[in-house]
């Protein structure tokens, strides 16, 4: 069976997707670093952390949460522990009993960027689109994330 390919009027709308998401996540992001001082990842370590029991995470089960590699998890802790967002517990060479902890300072911020975050969300993402459109994307949000192969 030959392969088929998208059409071209498949791939414009494939490609005016891509770049509209890129672009509302990019204007998204700017805003949550010039409000709060937070990136995005920033951001959504605090989210898993705030939601975790007793807010502590193994970095493994971190890093499936928020759909990230260890690797890339684990500079980024680097950075936010630095900062005093997080901290490490249990990292004397054995991670398996290691846990990511959400900080006081961590807390706050992750509090006090919600309520820009979210106008933000509301602003750029939810106000632009009308309530069937947004049940239009939800359908067509969980058709795609559907049709994922198991990963």
């Amino acid at each position: 069976m030959p392969r088929r390919l998208p059409t071209s009027a498949e791939l414009r709308v494939w490609r005016d997707f891509i770049e509209t998401v890129e672009a509302l996540r990019g204007v998204v992001a700017g805003r949550l670093q010039t409000e709060t001082g937070l990136s995005p990842g920033d951001y959504t370590v605090l989210l898993a952390l705030s939601e975790a029991p007793q807010t502590r995470l193994r970095p493994s089960d971190l890093a499936a949460a928020i759909g990230w590699e260890r690797s890339r998890l684990s500079h980024h802790l680097g950075r936010m522990e630095r900062r005093d967002l997080i901290r490490r517990e249990g990292f004397s060479g054995d991670s398996r009993g290691a846990f990511v902890v959400l900080e006081d300072a961590g807390s706050t911020a992750f509090h006090s960027a919600t309520v820009p975050h979210l106008t933000a969300v509301r602003e750029l993402f939810v106000d632009a689109l009308t309530p069937d459109q947004l049940d239009a994307v939800a359908l067509i949000s969980g058709a795609l994330r559907d049709h994922l192969p198991d990963r």
